[in-house]
């Protein structure tokens, strides 16, 4: 992924620049998760009013799907994340977030709130209003049921509240220390169609001659960043009407700025750097840039001058990038290796040039406590390279998102460090600090050590540098079930982040369980090494009872314990995410009954259900074209779709009638759940039925056996409510409904005070085989361990009694 610390600036983008530099004023937009913010709005008051313009959004996403891989949960939030800073990148905005865990889909705000902290949620909504000083707030959704969403009408009530609090000393005092009280001028909520006749509305189509676009088609380029949700979308062109409701604060009549100073006058002593301001613009040479440069440093020298505030804060920042720009002063600052550990002397390079005749000097590089004096000048085009060594110290923090370094309660992270909420990652681990004289001014530029190699397909790559600890442990699967009492071979991979690396591996097993040997000594010699050491864990006993508790793996060296594993994820069109989660497993004991063991697994928009069906000793074969279009499908007891797959498998529509055959003929089909929008095909199973969007959000949720007799409900395993005990995040979602009457639904269930839906699983017998079609949230409770889960899935895809093939 190319992510350079130096981005290019064109011409025109320096123009535009210049145009916000002589605009003060700020919009906050304010919604729940990525994808909620309305890409067109914030494109077109960043870059066209030349605002500066945030998105808020609470969560980053971490409850929803995967449509491009399989990562869930706190890692899916990681991708989330990065697609929105990707999504603000492209559409100029920039990007908050709160502490609030995406926990997965609430039907009201009242589940919600007794999920999150709301007090906790609220005091960081107004921790960023006091640090970004919106002077207007815009909601995406409203504060009732039309927001379709529990978190999203949440979202809405918090903004509200948000909207006084922050201006009122009394509340959250504590982030006094750090920042002003701060007075929102007024509250809309952006509707999603024309609402009233009092409504504000706002054409934001318009087109920007000097990006070469419109923002229909910026908006579409944004919204395309959210990849791992299929959200890719086709550019709008033309009028665009947006339509503004009041909340609070001074009604709008015309504009959504009516009233707000967006001019230097709002400054003390500010109304001067207007006049220098348009004197550039006006002079200003697409041609030669760098003509700009004097005046812009007399515009620094005039705001260096001003009192101290957020907008001589803001505007310096400003101003001093737009003299790089216009200078075309290039700098980069590069580390020898992707990783590094505390305390290791790690090789650097930094590269500077100056592609203008401005006059500059470079007169130090600083990192880590270390200064270079140099005071040499930085000639016309003339690459200058400085290579050195950094000493990283022993209290140097590993990589790690700040949301994560601590465990945390559903709906909630814990964050220790007041002035990282909001930020959307962490800061960077290492940083040059490049002091420039331009033009007779001393100016500072900050930048990140970053790796960056030359890939033969993709050319330069940039990754962020990465603090490693100095070894780490692998567990090869995060799940290890045992359907007897007999001994596992768990392998577990040593790798040394750090030449010279030895020492013992441990395993912390929960009660019940026993590891031969008690340790395993290693030895590594070079940085990058690896080994794998092999422990045999077994159950003390079985008694017939589901047990799930932890396996952790503990690495001794050099004195001290390490117990992190090393987790990247990399997609093309986000950077590179490294992480270092705990080197766990769960310790999965289940009764656990089985007939036939050979399966064909169809894959969908991605899940770790056929991974865990091996684990309890499946042989799982994945299905494409040839097997299904000329392969013996008989051979398998029971084909799979995974999840989604006919939303997003393609080939589901020309091999659904080979499908159909198979069970006619007596296999087992088992449908995962898919969404109701953009099926491949209409006729999912035998016999008609459609899908909803209903669903059981509350994992606890009451089940009732709709036919207790079902032989489906007792062989080859017992099924019983004990089943249903420790599921995670939600029972099901996109249930069935208008079912045939050839089908039979096995449960009913509903959410606290919600009518009773039976349309979670259903089956029907089909020629000599069988249909399943379950809206169960299988893929997350099989990955998770769930014995109760495995029991109930093995009875699905079980050959019955009475069945031959």
């Amino acid at each position: 992924m190319k992510a350079q610390s130096s981005a290019p600036a064109s011409a025109a983008d320096i123009r535009l620049q210049m145009g916000k530099l002589n605009t003060l004023g700020s919009v906050l937009y304010f919604a729940a998760h990525p994808d909620d913010e309305n890409t067109r709005l914030i494109a077109y008051l960043a870059k066209e009013r030349l605002y500066r313009t945030g998105y808020l959004s609470l969560t980053r996403g971490d409850g929803g799907q995967n449509l491009i891989g399989n990562e869930q949960a706190e890692l899916l939030g990681l991708i989330r994340t990065q697609e929105l800073l990707a999504a603000r990148r492209t559409d100029g905005g920039e990007q908050f977030f709160t502490r609030a865990n995406d926990f997965g889909f609430s039907k009201n705000p009242e589940e919600t709130f007794n999920i999150w902290d709301k007090q906790k949620i609220l005091g960081d909504a107004v921790w960023v209003i006091r640090n970004f000083q919106p002077d207007v707030i815009v909601c995406r959704f409203p504060a009732d049921s039309r927001a379709g969403h529990g978190h999203h009408t949440a979202s809405a009530m918090i903004a509200a509240e948000a909207f006084d609090a922050a201006a009122d000393p009394k509340q959250f005092p504590e982030q006094l220390k750090y920042v002003k009280t701060w007075q929102t001028k007024r509250l809309l909520w952006n509707g999603f169609n024309n609402q009233g006749e009092n409504d504000l509305r706002l054409d934001v189509g318009s087109y920007n001659y000097l990006l070469g676009r419109g923002y229909g088609e910026i908006a579409a380029e944004s919204r395309s960043q959210h990849k791992s949700q299929g959200f890719g979308v086709a550019a709008t062109r033309g009028t665009s009407n947006e339509t503004f409701q009041h909340i609070k604060g001074d009604i709008a009549k015309e504009d959504l700025f009516d009233g707000v100073n967006t001019s230097w006058s709002r400054v003390p002593g500010g109304e001067d750097i207007a006049r220098q301001v348009g004197i550039i613009i006006n002079a200003f040479n697409v041609s030669n840039p760098a003509a700009s440069v004097p005046a812009l440093l007399q515009v620094r020298k005039a705001i260096q001058a001003l009192p101290e505030g957020y907008w001589k804060s803001q505007k310096l920042k400003e101003t001093e990038q737009l003299i790089l720009n216009c200078a075309g002063i290039w700098i980069e600052a590069y580390s020898s290796s992707a990783e590094a550990t505390p305390g290791q002397q790690l090789k650097t390079t930094v590269q500077l040039i100056n592609r203008s005749k401005t006059q500059v000097q470079l007169n130090s590089i600083s990192f880590n406590g270390q200064n270079e004096t140099i005071n040499e000048p930085l000639t016309y085009n003339n690459l200058v390279t400085r290579s050195g060594n950094v000493n990283l110290t022993d209290t140097t923090h590993v990589t790690q998102p700040y949301w994560l370094e601590k465990p945390h309660p559903i709906g909630l992270y814990a964050i220790a460090t007041q002035q990282l909420v909001g930020n959307p990652g962490n800061p960077n681990p290492l940083s040059a600090l490049i002091t420039l004289n331009v033009g007779g001014q001393e100016m500072k530029v900050n930048r990140p050590f970053v790796y960056k190699y030359t890939d033969p397909v993709k050319g330069e790559v940039f990754r962020p540098l990465v603090i490693a600890p100095p070894v780490i442990a692998t567990l090869a699967s995060p799940v290890y079930i045992y359907t007897k009492a007999e001994a596992h071979n768990i392998p577990v991979k040593v790798k040394s982040m750090k030449a010279g690396v030895s020492g013992q591996v441990k395993l912390k097993l929960p009660a019940g369980f026993r590891a031969e040997p008690a340790s395993r000594p290693f030895t590594l010699t070079n940085a990058g090494d690896e080994t794998e050491v092999m422990f045999s864990v077994s159950p003390v006993k079985m008694n017939g009872h589901d047990v799930a508790d932890t396996l952790a793996v503990a690495v001794e060296y050099n004195g001290k314990t390490y117990t992190q594993s090393m987790l990247q994820i990399e997609y093309d069109h986000i950077p590179a995410i490294t992480l270092f989660p705990e080197a766990q497993a769960r310790l999965v004991s289940v009764n656990l009954k089985y007939n036939g063991r050979k399966l064909g697994y169809i894959p969908g928009a991605g899940d770790k259900v056929a991974e865990s069906l091996r684990q309890v000793g499946y042989d799982v074969t994945i299905l494409g074209e040839k097997e299904i279009m000329s392969g013996n499908l008989e051979q398998y007891n029971a084909i799979i779709t995974g999840v989604r797959a006919y939303n997003t498998q393609d080939r589901l529509r020309y091999w659904q009638d080979n499908l159909m055959n198979y069970v006619k003929n007596g296999g087992t089909l088992l449908v995962q759940y898919n969404t109701n929008g953009q099926l491949v095909t209409p006729n999912l199973g035998p016999y008609p039925f459609s899908l909803s969007r209903d669903r059981v959000t509350d994992e606890h949720a009451k089940i009732t056996f709709v036919d207790p007799a079902n032989p489906l409900l007792h062989y080859p395993n017992e099924i019983g409510q004990q089943d249903f005990e420790g599921w995670v995040q939600e029972r099901g979602l996109y249930f069935t409904g208008n079912a045939d009457a050839k089908y039979q639904s096995l449960f009913r269930m509903a959410d606290p005070k919600e009518r009773d839906l039976e349309g979670s699983t259903i089956v029907a017998n089909y020629g000599k085989g069988r249909y399943v079609y379950t809206s169960l949230a299988f893929f997350r409770q099989l990955p998770a361990g769930v014995p109760g889960a495995y029991r109930l899935f093995v009875n699905l895809i079980s050959d019955q009694p009475n069945k031959s093939k």
